[in-house]
């Protein structure tokens, strides 16, 4: 997918479902943190796919600022939970747990 396609249904998706308070100068960082056999079983559109545990690690190479807004979710909310912990240890205060891929494929749209 091309970067514009990617940040416009980015910030689409925010508006629309009103997750993340942002204007539409602000990016809002969707991240999938299930393994990538999981992603690859489906996800949710223009999610990034990075497992929790490497979280800390990887975030930069998404964004390396500390204020950006990361919408985080695994399968069922415990393993986003884990990379919200992490991710705000390591400075990230804007990230927030969306939960459940199944309970969020009811109101988003998804992407194989």
């Amino acid at each position: 997918m091309s970067d514009w396609k990617y940040w416009l249904g980015t910030i689409v998706l925010a508006a629309v479902f009103g997750t993340m308070n942002v204007s539409a100068a602000e990016t809002v960082y969707l991240i999938d943190v299930r393994t990538p056999q999981e992603f690859a079983q489906g996800h949710l559109a223009g999610a990034i796919n990075i497992e929790h545990q490497e979280i800390a690690d990887k975030i930069g190479s998404v964004t390396t600022d500390k204020n950006a807004h990361i919408e985080l979710y695994c399968r069922s909310g415990n393993r986003s939970g884990v990379a919200l912990r992490r991710l705000r240890e390591a400075g990230y205060q804007n990230a927030i747990n969306l939960g459940g891929f199944e309970e969020l494929r009811k109101t988003r749209p998804t992407a194989q």
